[in-house]
């Protein structure tokens, strides 16, 4: 089973595309720094979708790359961790 890259790491292009999830479902810094200790820990995750369940917000990725964010409310799809 894959880890799930870091910032640095991810392309370009799945990058823009967080950061702009991120602005438009306003995630707060709070959550953001969450999200950076749980990534600081080199988590396991599947190789195929799944989702992190944050409580406010939920990030959901396939293999190593994460890949959108999702608000409380939305239905996610894939292997919750």
């Amino acid at each position: 089973m894959p880890r799930i890259e870091n910032w640095s790491r991810l392309p370009q292009a799945v990058r823009d595309h967080l950061i702009a999830r991120m602005r438009d479902r306003k995630i707060s810094l709070d959550d953001l720094n969450r999200l950076r200790l749980w990534i600081e820990t080199s988590p396991i995750v599947p190789e195929g979708p799944w989702y992190k369940d944050f409580g406010s917000f939920k990030l959901c990725g396939e293999g190593a790359l994460p890949k959108t964010f999702l608000l409380e409310g939305q239905i996610a799809k894939g292997r919750k961790l």
